[in-house]
Formats: structure tokens, sequence, C-alpha cells
């Protein structure tokens, strides 16, 4: 149950974060935007915060899933296991953010998949490293 919480508490914060620069980034907010307005954004980021949980919650709790699937198989090690449930976060996100029309290309592919792998990952790391694992039972032969 530890490890939902930890993927439903910072897989939306980090996200919606990450979400948002990318947006910004996309828009060409930075192109013309001094190091001083930079608190606008963050401004931004907290005013939209609900919406991320919102939004963010039950892809987060899905990934979490995947994550404790993934514990209990017992030949997948820790960082193999944070870098699949990134991957699979990558992909879901780039699919669902990026768009497919004429200014789609691999940058905005990445950068919006990066919103996925990297709460994903870091929210594996996090209960890799602070939540008790069970032990994964080998299979009868």
């Amino acid at each position: 149950m530890k490890r939902y919480l930890v993927f439903a508490l910072v897989g939306p914060f980090v996200g919606g974060f990450l979400l948002l620069l990318t947006t910004t980034y996309q828009s060409g907010y930075w192109a013309q935007t001094s190091l001083g307005e930079v608190g606008k954004l963050f401004a931004v980021f907290f005013k939209t915060l609900q919406y991320s949980y919102l939004f963010g919650l039950l892809p987060s709790l899905m990934i979490g899933a995947i994550d404790d699937i993934l514990v209990h198989v017992r030949r997948i090690g820790p960082g193999l296991r944070m870098l699949l449930v990134g991957l699979f976060a990558f992909v879901l996100a780039a699919l669902t953010y990026s768009s497919r029309g004429p200014d789609s290309g691999a940058v905005q592919f990445i950068l919006y998949g990066l919103v996925g792998f990297v709460p994903a990952a870091m929210s594996s790391w996090l209960v890799h490293r602070y939540v008790t694992e069970p032990q994964a039972v080998a299979a009868p032969t």
C-alpha cells in the first residue's frame, strides 16, 4: 500500500511540473522570457497543481501497479524494474501528449515521453529505497 502512496504523491507533482516545462518550451516561452519571469512559471504550477493531481493520479497508480507486478518477478532486479517502469511510462506519456500533426517530431516525442519517464523512475526508486519490498516466491518446478 505504501508503494501506491509514493506513486500517488510523487507522480502527479513531478509529472505536472515537467508537463508545464515541456509545454512552455514547445510554445516558445523560454525564447522570449527573461530569468526574472521564472516566478510566473512557479505561480502557474502551484495554481494548477490541483489539476495535476486530478488528472495524474490514476495514471500514476497504474504505473505503480506495474511496478508492484514487476517486484514479484524474481529475475528482475530493482535497477531493471525502474528502467522497465520508466520506459513503459515514457511510451504511454509520449503517445498520450505528443501530437501527430505537422509540428510533431522527435524532440516533441522525447520531451513528452520524459514527462512519464522521470516521475515513474523516481517513484520506483523511492519505493525501492524507503519501502520494504516483499520477497519474491520461487515458482514450483
